[in-house]
C-alpha cells in the first residue's frame, strides 16, 4: 500500500514519525512531506515564543544539524535519517493547496493519506486524492477540543484525562471528521504541557498502525458521526497563559527538554 504522511515540523510530529516509519516501512511504500508551523499567528507572547523555540527550533535548527553531520546514533532519529524509511527525502510542503503542491501529492499515488499535527487545512483536491481516504490523529479530545493547543485547553479546565483522536477528514472543516478511536492518559500536574503532549503520542501512533494494518488487509473502519456541539480554541491569550500558571501548571520544563533530547544521542535511553 502506498502511504502519504503529512507531519509538522515539530518534535512531536518527529517523535510521532520515529514511531510510525520503521513498522510501515516493512510493509508499506511511503513519503512523508512536512509542514513548518501550526497557525498563522505572528506575534506570540513570551511563553508561548519559547514554548515554540523548545518543540521546533531547537531540534529542528540545532541539535538535528549537528546529529545530521556526526556519528550519533540515538534511539530517536532526525528527519533527514528518517527519510531512509520513504522513497525519496522527507521534504516540506507548506502550501497543501497550491496546484504546485498538489501536483506534489498526487505523483504520490496514496491509497491512504494520514494527517499528525499538519500545519495546513486540506481543501477538497488534496481530500479526494486517495481512494482510502484522509485519516488525521488529532491531540486531543474530539469534539470537546478542537483546535490547536488541546493538551493545554483540556488541562486548564481541569480534566483528569488527556487523549488523542483518530477521525476521518472528509472536508476542510476543522477537526469535524468522523471518529475512529481515542486514546487517553492520565494528567500529572508535576508535569509539564509539552511533556504530557509528547506522552500522547506513543500509544496513539499504535492506535493508527493498528488502523493502517486494517485497512491493509481489506477491512473497513468502525467510525461515528462526532456529537453535536464541542469547541474550537485558537492559541490561548496570556489571560489564558497566567490562569493556566495559577493552577500550579507550566507549559515547559528545560530538564524534561534535556532528558529527552538524550534520546537522540543514546540508544539505551528509550
Amino acid at each position: 500500500m502506498k502511504i502519504c504522511l503529512l507531519v509538522n515540523e515539530d518534535l512531536a510530529g518527529n517523535l510521532a514519525l520515529n514511531h510510525l516509519l520503521p513498522p510501515l516501512a516493512a510493509k508499506h511504500q511511503l513519503r512523508v512531506y512536512l509542514s513548518s508551523k501550526v497557525g498563522t499567528q505572528k506575534a506570540l507572547p513570551p511563553e508561548l515564543a519559547m514554548l515554540r523555540f523548545l518543540e521546533q527550533d531547537l531540534f529542528r535548527d540545532l541539535l538535528f544539524p549537528a546529529l545530521d553531520t556526526g556519528d550519533a546514533a540515538g534511539t530517536l532519529l532526525s528527519f533527514q535519517r528518517l527519510s531512509r524509511y520513504t522513497d525519496q527525502p522527507i521534504r516540506t510542503l507548506s502550501r497543501i493547496n497550491s496546484q504546485e503542491s498538489l501536483a506534489e501529492l498526487a505523483s504520490a499515488e496514496a491509497d491512504l493519506i494520514l494527517s499528525i499535527r499538519y500545519g495546513g487545512i486540506l481543501r477538497e483536491q488534496a481530500i479526494a486524492l486517495p481512494e482510502m481516504g484522509v485519516i488525521n490523529l488529532h491531540s486531543g479530545l474530539l469534539p470537546d477540543y478542537r483546535g490547536v493547543m488541546a493538551t493545554f485547553r483540556a488541562m486548564l479546565n481541569g480534566e483528569k484525562h488527556i487523549g488523542t483522536t483518530l477521525h476521518y477528514i472528509s472536508d476542510p472543516g476543522i477537526d469535524t471528521g468522523d471518529i475512529i478511536n481515542t486514546t487517553s492518559l492520565a494528567v500529572e500536574p508535576d508535569r509539564s504541557y509539552l511533556w504530557h503532549v509528547l506522552n500522547l503520542y506513543p500509544a496513539a501512533c499504535e492506535l493508527l498502525l493498528h488502523c493502517v494494518e486494517q485497512l491493509a488487509g481489506g477491512h473497513s473502519l468502525d467510525r461515528r458521526p462526532q456529537p453535536l456541539g464541542g469547541n474550537y480554541f485558537s492559541f490561548p491569550g496570556e489571560e489564558d497563559l497566567q490562569a493556566f500558571k495559577q493552577m500550579g501548571l507550566r507549559l515547559f520544563d528545560v530538564e524534561e527538554i534535556s532528558a529527552f533530547a538524550k534520546h537522540y544521542l543514546n540508544k539505551d535511553l528509550y
